[in-house]
């Protein structure tokens, strides 16, 4: 009776369960049952794949303290589509379980949804697909969950998620007008109204609308009750009261971050104490509060991993005290933190290269702007300034160097015998203290190697070292231990390290001991020594014999006293290079870093040099203009100064405002020579562009006749004559447009162009040319003549001619539209033999490319010459 009992016991527990399983009925169990699986074991599982989704965006998206921080941690990729774009294995575990919960435990029986966990599984796919930036699926699941479960009790919450997405999408304008209208339910927690408001913020901000930001972003700070979101809060609101300028309401915001300490992530800590820094006012404020403040921060433990941050706002803390020493002891502790903050290392970089530059150093400048633009987007402003400025570097760092090496050697050239000869010994001895330092350093550098190599493995893979106990393994105090090796033969004298290792040790016990009976007694040890070192002191006395015999010439007066210049000639172009230097650096400090002081010492320091008049007037009229800036008095001097020793010079009618007509008229003038240009008239520009170069020299215009005259030239002269222009115009006036345009083309154009040869290839276009020398009119009029009536009489092809300049002497009657060199001969037989033509002019039959290049290098020599089979 027992076994059938339990028989029809155990058949009806199993159709119970098979009843409770069922998502057609609606019943308490079946309810109950599908519910707790799907919050405890699906959404439960989907829910530990989401935190860990979200922890890792958190730790991969690290905020940028040096712009307003969004207000949702989250930074979206907007350069991704989503058939390339890998998935997020813990997000997409997320949308698995969640869509494996609503299609097993969906209860939707009459119309309505029976499982009350069904809403947050729908929230749960939206959530992971949102974190996997797949915004348009995630506004389907949250749009879901508003119209199929009305009263669930995530209805708020499903809404604030779907305004997050469709601020994901751009619809902002949709985002403020659903949530003020979910504002107005009375029904909220205190969390849900701060997200909501926070949304509302991030929203105001997309609109550029940052006032109302700022209100809705304070009342969100007030109501959150996650101490993360306040910190952050907090920080945003200081971050954009500074940006207003309202200094104290974003050191409250920051104090108020700050008081927080440990209750919210500590970066947000340090960075609020780095933007105080920023708003430190370094005329008034108490700069003994600000070291000990910063003093303790530093000798705290748990603020190492801000290290970097703080030592660079000490550096910038000096660096406006213009301590630069110290300054640059901080930021170099910045750097040595290796930073991942790009901005930060970049700013460091970018504030050290400003002091090198401060100084003088411009070559250490340069490499502090190169290590900077590493580090910046290239995408920014600043990096398209820095980028600028590195390049105006490159002519700085030339001009300086010709400056300080002429100087150097017109002031060494003016010495007494006696004075120069002392100057150059006092030069070589502390040479001579440079080469012994640099040779120490290598020394050590030498012993550091080798200490090294020791604690390498010669079998296999080198061991890692600890910088700080280099030839000392931890486990080997006296720094002598063989290091293990795995590979290679198991037998002692088939290992080189074991071997090295073996005669270190025995070195050690023993000393040196020479080979022979009775090895290990002290007295043999004693004499081995003392006649090791006696070998070694005469080697010694021999090589500092040797080393004294040696005479090293750099350390030789003569060797510097035979480099000098040694005529008169040499000098003065030497002072001439010197003083171009000058004035172009002038104009560079001047014009494109605005830093006026270097300029006017430079401009001054040339007119003290008694300079060609040509830069003399150029000179006094930039010193005006960086007066007019800086000093007043000094500008009015320098004005009469002109007026009185140059009245009639362009700058006086500038300064004066006389002539006016004449002065606007400059670019016209240009104009002018440039149509010439166009119309083939070189002599005329040629004979005249050197007068006009003269007459507005150190004007801007000028760099526009140089160029003028260099593509003159090589109209006329050829390919070698336009090179040389063009590379006057180039080193002349690098900072213009026109220094910068011939640049361009001396890298790109001309070596293609010098690369050109005659070609033998069969053209279908050639041409038929005579020569007219001296440019004959008689000549060229009757040859003009004859083609005239042949084309009139003849001209079955359409043939055309033209009158093309050669160069200054020679020019060429040229009969083009000939598709093949033997139509070309037979017209040219025709013009020589016809007795209506009589051309007795040596016809030239050449193709159209090969026509191109003696026109381009003038070597008609060259093609005429015989050809060597």
């Amino acid at each position: 009776m027992k076994k059938n009992t339990l028989k029809y016991s155990f058949f009806l527990v199993f159709l119970f369960l098979l009843i409770a399983c069922s998502t057609k009925k609606n019943t308490f169990l079946a309810r109950n049952s599908h519910a707790l699986s799907t919050k405890y074991n699906i959404l439960y599982n989907g829910g530990i794949g989401l935190e860990k989704g979200l922890h890792a965006i958190q730790a991969n998206n690290q905020d940028n303290f040096w712009k307003t921080l969004p207000i949702e941690k989250m930074q979206v990729d907007e350069n991704f589509s989503e058939e390339e774009k890998a998935k997020n294995p813990d997000f997409e575990k997320a949308e698995t379980k969640a869509t494996k919960a609503i299609q097993k435990h969906s209860m939707n029986i009459g119309g309505r949804e029976r499982n009350s966990q069904i809403d947050e599984a729908y929230l749960m796919l939206g959530k992971a697909r949102y974190y996997d930036q797949r915004f348009i699926p995630a506004l389907e699941a949250f749009n879901y969950i508003l119209y199929k479960y009305p009263n669930s009790s995530n209805i708020y919450t499903a809404k604030i998620w779907r305004e997050k997405t469709n601020m994901r999408l751009g619809n902002d304008a949709i985002v403020l007008k659903n949530i003020k209208l979910l504002l107005k339910n009375t029904d909220l927690n205190k969390q849900t109204f701060s997200d909501a408001n926070a949304l509302l913020a991030e929203a105001f901000l997309n609109l550029e609308q940052k006032d109302s930001a700022v209100s809705r972003l304070r009342v969100a700070e007030e109501f959150t009750k996650v101490n993360e979101d306040r910190a952050r809060y907090r920080f945003i609101l200081g971050q954009m009261y500074q940006e207003a300028g309202k200094k104290d309401s974003a050191s409250y915001f920051y104090d108020g971050v700050i008081d927080m300490n440990r209750k919210a992530d500590r970066k947000y800590m340090m960075h609020a104490y780095a933007k105080k820094a920023e708003m430190f006012d370094y005329k008034n404020d108490n700069k003994q509060m600000f070291l000990k403040s910063f003093n303790k921060l530093v000798t705290d433990r748990e603020n190492r991993p801000y290290y970097d941050i703080l030592f660079y706002q000490m550096g910038v803390f000096y660096d406006n005290y213009k301590l630069q020493d110290s300054a640059l002891i901080f930021y170099n502790k910045s750097l040595f933190r290796k930073s991942k903050d790009p901005y930060l290392v970049a700013s460091t970089y970018r504030n050290i290269g400003n002091m090198y530059f401060k100084n003088t150093n411009y070559t250490m400048a340069a490499k502090y702007y190169d290590s900077t633009l590493v580090k910046l987007d290239p995408k920014t402003r600043e990096y398209a300034f820095i980028q600028k400025n590195r390049k105006n570097l490159d002519n700085v760092i030339k001009y300086e160097g010709i400056a300080k090496r002429n100087d150097s050697i017109i002031k060494v050239y003016g010495l007494p015998a006696p004075d120069r000869k002392l100057y150059f010994e006092n030069y070589i001895a502390e040479l001579k203290k440079k080469d012994e330092a640099k040779r120490i350093l290598e020394e050590k550098e030498k012993e550091r190697l080798a200490n090294i190599d020791r604690n390498t493995n010669l079998g296999s893979e080198p061991t890692a070292i600890n910088p700080n106990s280099i030839g000392k393994p931890p486990s080997d105090p006296e720094g002598i231990m063989p290091p293990g090796n795995n590979s290679g033969s198991t037998f002692y004298f088939y290992n080189p390290t074991t071997v090295a290792y073996g005669k270190l040790q025995f070195k050690k016990l023993w000393g040196n001991r020479t080979l022979g009976g009775n090895w290990r007694l002290a007295a043999v040890k004693s004499a081995n020594n003392a006649a090791m070192n006696d070998t070694i002191n005469n080697d010694l006395d021999a090589a500092n014999k040797l080393k004294d015999s040696i005479v090293i010439e750099k350390y030789t007066t003569a060797f510097y006293e035979k480099q000098l210049p040694k005529t008169q000639a040499a000098m003065d172009s030497i002072g001439v290079e010197r003083n171009f230097a000058y004035y172009q650096l002038g104009l560079i400090y001047k014009e494109k870093f605005k830093e006026y002081n270097l300029a006017s010492d430079k401009l001054e320091q040339l007119l003290k040099n008694n300079p060609e008049e040509k830069l003399i007037l150029p000179s006094m009229y930039n010193l005006y203009k960086i007066y007019q800036i800086t000093n007043p008095a000094k500008a009015e001097a320098i004005k009469m100064d002109i007026s009185s020793k140059y009245p009639n010079s362009r700058y006086a009618q500038i300064l004066n405002n006389t002539n006016s007509e004449d002065l606007a008229s400059a670019d016209k003038e240009y104009q002018k020579w440039y149509k010439l240009f166009q119309e083939e008239q070189f002599d005329t520009v040629l004979d005249n562009i050197d007068n006009l170069i003269n007459q507005y020299s150190g004007d801007e215009i000028v760099s526009k006749y140089e160029l003028l005259k260099a593509n003159t030239l090589g109209k006329v002269n050829g390919l070698a004559a336009y090179k040389n222009g063009l590379e006057t115009v180039a080193d002349n006036y690098p900072n213009s447009d026109e220094g910068k345009n011939a640049r361009e083309i001396l890298e790109k154009q001309i070596p293609g162009l010098e690369k050109l040869d005659f070609t033998s290839v069969d053209t279908k276009n050639w041409k038929i040319l005579y020569l007219v020398p001296n440019n004959d009119s008689k000549t060229r009029k009757k040859i003009e003549e004859a083609i005239k009536v042949f084309l009139l009489v003849e001209n079955y092809e359409r043939l055309t001619t033209s009158f093309d300049r050669y160069n200054k002497t020679e020019s060429f009657i040229v009969v083009h539209g000939l598709k093949s060199e033997a139509y070309a001969k037979d017209v040219s037989g025709v013009f020589r033999d016809d007795k209506k033509y009589q051309i007795s002019n040596q016809p030239i039959i050449i193709s159209s490319d090969n026509y191109k290049l003696i026109q381009i290098k003038k070597n008609l020599e060259a093609y005429l010459a015989p050809k060597t089979p």
